[in-house]
């Protein structure tokens, strides 16, 4: 019987890997029990991975929007226009740049952290060790992960809107001597809550899922050595980071 690796099929490799991982999502979901033990296991999680990801995703948007407020004062100036980089930032901030890299920066410092924390307990045979015990690993030890990345990227994503209006602020403001009214009054009025705002909850919310079940996926499925431990934290990297942009793509096709 031909396996993956030999199948005259163009993609059988991936496409049987987001079969598996797709089947592992749904052994997740389907065992979920909303008890007061899962509840205070994914609020451990979400400090754990999410809050422990503040400091880099506040100092992240802060540049990021100082970087785009100096990017957009030399274009629109040409035009005349430099009143308006406040909406420019903020359309750009709200829609695409901050659930794009605020799951890319939750990829590369929280999803790492949980392919390789769950890829040693497959190594030193902590789930085994579970699974001997006739407890549940992936309700134990993933679920609750996994539901914790999908609740902190969203509020991370809040988060870096946040810090990258008040570093669009310094700049603009505080720097180029922008007058404030006009700055806030273009932000409020050329910014809409469904159309950008929402659009940008609902991408951070798909973003941390995907990345979050990517991370918890190849962690329980990484080979039990040093070796496969670190093989997995490098394509939970890798393919968050491709989903992401991808779906990111789809997303924003959809909405527009």
């Amino acid at each position: 019987m031909t396996d993956a690796r030999t199948s005259p099929i163009p993609f059988a490799g991936p496409l049987a890997m987001s079969g598996r991982c797709v089947l592992f999502l749904l052994r997740m979901l389907a065992g979920f029990r909303p008890t007061a033990q899962q509840f205070r296991a994914v609020l451990q999680q979400v400090y754990l991975i999410g809050a422990r990801s503040l400091v880099i995703i506040m100092i992240c948007g802060f540049f990021v929007g100082m970087v785009l407020s100096l990017q957009a004062i030399n274009a629109l100036e040409q035009f005349g226009a430099s009143d308006q980089v406040s909406l420019l930032v903020g359309k750009s901030l709200f829609r695409e740049l901050g659930p794009v890299l605020t799951a890319l920066l939750f990829a590369g410092r929280a999803g790492t952290s949980v392919t390789a924390e769950i890829g040693l307990m497959r190594a030193t045979s902590q789930i085994d060790a579970m699974e001997l015990m006739a407890i549940d690993p992936i309700q134990r030890v993933a679920l609750p992960r996994f539901l914790a990345g999908m609740i902190s990227v969203p509020l991370l994503t809040a988060m870096f809107n946040a810090l990258a209006i008040l570093g669009s602020v310094v700049f603009s403001i505080g720097i180029m001597g922008l007058d404030g009214g006009i700055f806030w009054s273009k932000l409020q009025t050329g910014v809409y809550f469904v159309q950008d705002f929402t659009g940008g909850v609902w991408k951070s919310l798909v973003f941390g899922g995907i990345v979050s079940l990517i991370a918890v996926y190849f962690g329980y499925t990484a080979k039990p050595t040093g070796a496969g431990v670190g093989t997995a934290t490098t394509n939970t990297v890798v393919l968050s980071s491709v989903l992401v942009l991808i779906f990111d793509f789809i997303m924003t096709s959809f909405f527009t």
